[in-house]
């Protein structure tokens, strides 16, 4: 769905059911067990407890795009374990220190399943914060410590362009900007740029001096073309997918043509550009995460790979084209990649999975 200004409003697939991100998180997972020790070893060493836990005793964390669990629960309960072991190392008691942490995600998010899955023995107070982080959530200087894991390469709205007829960027007869001609990827890449404008300007003011802000994103490598990575091609099938149902009079040409994926993955300089660009965080880290590449009996199968992409998708699909072709579409779709070579251990490699850590200056 989209607001009245166009901004997008979607969430991973909810409930508990075989399609549900629940279910179908694994490759998320995989990001998140990644950055632990990355996380961990960026409190041990610059996280300031004597700064930042004096003035209330209470520890602000939010987690943006949480989506439904369980990923977001393990990476909470890593950032607190490891702030209660840097207070131990200094001195304080872990008992006087009380966190609150806030679950971000759309307003369609499925925060029913997100509450009822909440660990039981959690040690931390937790709120849901529905809303877009494109824009501003919280209190000026509340945070102390911001995650995004696999959240910010989502766009806050499908550039205009792209689908506007008169547009020398209309994306006809592509759902994104893989094979598109270069004033797709342009207007792409603009949009991801004015998102991160308004990313960074928030956080800027929402987390306190010396406060920490990490992420993890997949982005392309430079040099590499969008058509290049093969696992950027799997958007490509999908296209060709809604096209044969088109041709088939099972979906309308004109929904198809309407219809574009809201992601864009930067290369890591155009982030860095970009966090320059707000001029508010000091880069202590920008680099791969460490995660082991994936080999031939690493790989995912076709149906958990299918099942991933239903998950993370199946939200855009049901509200532009209705729930009644989703089972018809992944089954052409997933015929279409099984015929293809996306699932090579190889396509992999052509994305870097980037780790980011960023330090509010002082205002």
């Amino acid at each position: 769905m989209a607001d009245e200004q166009g901004t997008v409003s979607f969430a991973m697939v909810g409930g508990d059911g075989p399609h549900s991100y629940r279910h179908n998180s694994s490759y998320q997972a995989g990001a998140v067990a990644s950055a632990k020790a990355l996380i961990s070893n960026a409190i041990a060493e610059i996280f300031d407890v004597n700064h930042l836990t004096t003035s209330s005793g209470s520890i602000g964390i939010a987690d943006l795009g949480c989506s439904v669990g369980p990923n977001t629960f393990i990476t909470v309960k890593n950032i607190i374990d490891s702030v209660e072991l840097k207070c131990q190392s200094h001195g304080f008691g872990s008992q006087v220190l009380e966190f609150q942490v806030f679950f971000n995600d759309h307003v369609s998010n499925d925060f029913n399943m997100l509450f009822k899955s909440l660990p039981n023995d959690r040690h931390y107070f937790a709120a849901g914060v529905p809303g877009s982080f494109h824009g501003r959530l919280f209190p000026k200087a509340s945070l102390h410590f911001v995650n995004a894991s696999y959240a910010i390469h989502w766009l806050s709205r499908v550039p205009k362009d792209v689908v506007d007829e008169q547009s020398p960027a209309w994306n006809k007869g592509r759902v994104y900007y893989t094979n598109a001609p270069n004033q797709v990827i342009k207007a792409y890449s603009a949009q991801f740029a004015r998102d991160m404008d308004s990313f960074f300007e928030a956080r800027a003011q929402e987390l306190v001096s010396g406060g920490l802000m990490t992420l993890v994103i997949p982005c392309l490598p430079v040099g590499t073309a969008p058509s290049q990575s093969p696992i950027m091609a799997v958007a490509d099938l999908l296209g060709d997918s809604l096209l044969d149902m088109a041709n088939m009079g099972l979906v309308s040409e004109d929904k198809v043509d309407s219809f574009n994926l809201p992601s864009y993955n930067p290369t890591p300089q155009e982030l860095e550009n970009l966090i320059k660009r707000n001029g508010c965080f000091e880069i202590v880290k920008l680099e791969p995460s460490g995660r082991a590449p994936v080999t031939k009996e690493t790989a995912p199968n076709i149906q958990m790979f299918m099942s991933h992409l239903r998950a993370a998708w199946g939200g855009l699909l049901v509200e532009h084209f209705g729930v009644e072709i989703m089972d018809d579409l992944f089954v052409r779709f997933t015929e279409k990649v099984a015929d293809s070579s996306t699932l090579s251990p190889s396509s992999y490699r052509m994305m870097v999975e980037l780790f980011v850590l960023l330090q509010r200056k002082a205002a």
